[in-house]
């Protein structure tokens, strides 16, 4: 299969007889010339071999030494040296930023381009500590033999009570009720406040988000439809729409799951709010550039969308603290929250815990479990000797031609 917008990928991994051996990059402008060598070896005794858009990384535990994996005195396992930066950076601050980084950590804001891969050779890994990649040029990552991992499970839940919360919240216009109580205004009334159970729910994505949000909603008892552009298998009683269109034509609600693709961008716009039901319930969790904000606000502003909980924009502050502004501020009924869908204590500590394991698992062991852009390989971290692995395109030839050079010189 194609990954990453066409760059095939192949991982090779296998054991060397010496367990002290470690491995070392060497970056032409149209290939990488691995070399395996021995600490100990003269130049005359180095093993070279010229592999086209290949890249060697060798010596997972003991041949790690040089990166602070194994104390070479004591032998223990030790741990990694951290450098916190707080809010986003651009390419150019994050270049600067990972001189001498063999791992790097970002959220949704921070963008690592085709540029800053190609600058920092050195970089082994990229971990997105959040559920979406699409900040992260994953074409120039394979083609730099980098993977990459996220936390696609880690923050679903806390997401989801957020989306569920949001639509009794709208659905009793208790945003509105809250604002005249802070004012002094007493406005004990029923009109417009609605019960969830009965009302019917549609979904624009159904991933991991979207399912739970599903059984859940279930749960309170609503009726569910959902549109994916992939078949996916429908949770409890939820339905399948066939176009976009027709769930319109079904919910009373809609919330939106979908990813940060390009193809994404104003997925709703002002046609579409057009063709949902008069009073509708609009919620986007997922992505800025999905909705069209003006439309939304104008429909809003119509009566013909009655509420919306929208938790990310076009374009967001980089760091907290900073100035916001929306066409949507001052709307009645309207939520807006500061993209904290996955933001709570729970949902923090299974991101960093889950992400930090997958960067851990692949520098130690070699494993590719749930890289976004890479083949999945799940090693034994059992390692009798040193591990190395061959990151290469996927083309016939190359696995001989290894196994060659380590028959030569084995």
């Amino acid at each position: 299969d194609e990954l990453a917008a066409g760059a095939a990928v192949a991982v090779l991994a296998f054991a060397a007889k010496d367990p002290t051996g470690y491995g070392r990059l060497v970056l032409s402008d149209s290939q990488l010339e691995s070399i395996v060598e021995h600490k100990d070896a003269t130049p005359e005794q180095r093993v070279p071999d010229i592999i086209d858009r290949g890249r060697l990384i060798v010596g997972v535990s003991q041949a790690m030494n040089q990166l602070g994996f194994r104390d070479p005195v004591t032998g223990e396992m030790a741990g990694f040296e951290v450098d916190m930066r707080v809010g986003a950076m651009d390419e150019d601050e994050l270049i600067e930023a990972l001189q001498g980084v063999h791992l790097l950590g970002i959220r949704s804001k921070t963008q690592v381009t085709r540029r800053v891969f190609e600058a920092r050779p050195d970089l082994m890994a990229v971990g997105a500590f959040c559920i979406g990649t699409n900040q992260i040029d994953l074409e120039a990552a394979s083609d730099t033999a980098t993977p990459c991992f996220n936390a696609p499970y880690s923050n679903t839940r806390s997401v989801v009570e957020l989306a569920i919360s949001e639509i009794i919240a709208l659905a009793r216009h208790l945003t509105d009720k809250n604002r005249d109580m802070h004012a002094g205004l007493w406005n004990k009334s029923a009109k417009g406040a609605h019960e969830v159970r009965g009302r019917t729910l549609g979904l624009i994505g159904y991933g991991n988000i979207g399912k739970q949000l599903s059984v859940l909603a279930e749960a309170i008892g609503m009726h569910v439809y959902f549109y994916d552009v992939r078949d996916e298998l429908p949770m409890g009683n939820a339905r399948k729409c066939a176009t976009l269109d027709e769930l319109f034509e079904k919910a009373e609600c809609i919330s939106v799951h979908v990813d940060g693709r390009g193809s994404n961008k104003e997925l709703i716009g002002r046609a579409e709010f057009e063709k949902m039901r008069p009073r509708t319930l609009f919620l986007n969790l997922s992505r800025g550039h999905v909705v069209d904000i003006d439309a939304l606000h104008d429909a809003l502003a119509s009566g013909h969308i009655a509420g919306a909980g929208i938790d990310v924009y076009p374009e967001e502050p980089k760091a907290a603290g900073e100035a916001f502004e929306s066409p949507l501020q001052g709307l009645p009924n309207v939520i807006l929250t500061p993209h904290v869908g996955g933001s709570t204590a729970e949902a923090q500590e299974n991101i960093g815990g889950f992400v930090s394991g997958k960067l851990i698992d692949y520098c130690r062991y070699g494993t590719t479990s749930l890289s976004v852009n890479f083949p999945e390989v799940q090693l034994d971290p059992e390692i009798r000797g040193t591990r190395l692995l061959h990151i290469h395109s996927n083309v016939p030839g190359v696995l001989a031609r290894v196994n060659s050079v380590l028959g030569e010189h084995g």
